[in-house]
């Protein structure tokens, strides 16, 4: 399994990682075939992400998209951060082999997640997450 320059490099040195006290936002998903959980921390100021941090337990696609999807969403509006996809955090780690893809989708999960509960805290309407089924995906470790 090939890995591109960008996968490595947001693997070994990966961007973000840690965790936020008394957070705006918190979101979580996991998949439990492959055992990977990818935890999203945001804090938000005059809407606008200010800081974002992660933990992820899993893979090397896993750390990788958690990297670059924190470093996406960081300085941008709430809405702005709701368009981040899955193919988009794949794209711009230069590519994910198709049975990690699975990585990028938890991380764009996550991210939803974190900014539900954001706008719950906030009293904002929560916008509907579609959740991937990560019981039927094919996951290699």
């Amino acid at each position: 399994m090939a890995y591109s320059d960008k996968v490595m490099d947001h693997f070994s040195n990966p961007r973000n990682v840690g965790e936020i006290e008394k957070p705006d936002g918190i979101g979580e998903a996991g998949n439990p075939k492959c055992g990977d959980i990818m935890k999203i921390y945001l804090r938000v100021k005059d809407n606008v992400i200010e800081d974002v941090k992660f933990k992820t337990f899993g893979c090397a696609s896993a750390i990788a998209s958690s990297s670059m999807a924190t470093e996406m969403i960081k300085g941008k509006t709430v809405d702005e951060a709701w368009e981040l996809t899955n193919t988009a955090v794949a794209e711009a780690l230069d590519g994910l082999p198709p049975i990690k893809m699975h990585c990028s989708v938890l991380a764009e999960e996550a991210i939803h997640k974190a900014l539900n509960d954001y706008r719950a805290k906030q009293g904002l309407d929560v916008v509907p997450i579609v959740e991937f089924d990560h019981d039927h995906e094919f996951c290699a470790v």
